[in-house]
Order: C-alpha cells, then structure tokens, then sequence
C-alpha cells in the first residue's frame, strides 16, 4: 500500500515537471504530428501565446479520435478559430504553415 502511494507521488511530481513546449508538442504529436513538425511548432507557440491561449487549445483534445491525414486544412482551422482567439489562430496557422516548409 505504502509502496503504491509512493509510485502515485513520483508519478504526479514529474508530470507537474512538464515545461508548456513539453505538453504542446506532446499534444501535437498525439494529434498525428511529426516530432519535427510538432517541437517546431512547440517552440513557435509557447513563445508566441499565454499559458491561457495554450490552455485554450486543450480543447481542440477532440482531434485526437480522427485521423489527421483526414481532416481538412479548412475543418482543422475552422475548429481553431471555434476558441474564438484570432492571435491563437494567428500564430498556430503560422507555425504550422513555417514549420512545415522547413521540414
């Protein structure tokens, strides 16, 4: 019992470590991106928005059951400029568009 709650305590403790680049681009890969595309973005983004935008695009989560290479360019930025922030969908259509001509 003690040992499990141990486990439990070192496990939340490095999760709470996580820098925001680390969980964007963790969450841009989940999302189907590539390590690459997703740390460039990663870098760009976390630079660019407020820890309250980047929270903001926790809710785009709901990509996650699709198949990316699905989802159109228009749905994916329809569903950006649904958190109805035009400097989030400002910097994350430009980061993606720039990270993607570098790769």
């Amino acid at each position: 019992m003690m040992r499990s709650a141990l486990v439990a305590v070192s496990v939340l403790a490095l999760s709470a470590c996580a820098t925001p680049e680390t969980r964007v681009r963790t969450a841009l890969m989940d999302a189907g991106l590539s390590k690459p595309i997703a740390s460039c973005m990663a870098d760009r983004m976390v630079d660019r928005l407020s820890l309250i935008q980047l929270n903001k695009l926790s809710g785009l989560k709901k990509l996650r059951n699709k198949d990316v290479r699905k989802l159109s360019v228009d749905e994916f930025l329809k569903r950006t400029k649904s958190l109805q922030d035009p400097e989030i969908l400002g910097v994350v259509s430009s980061s993606g568009l720039i990270c993607a001509v570098k790769a």
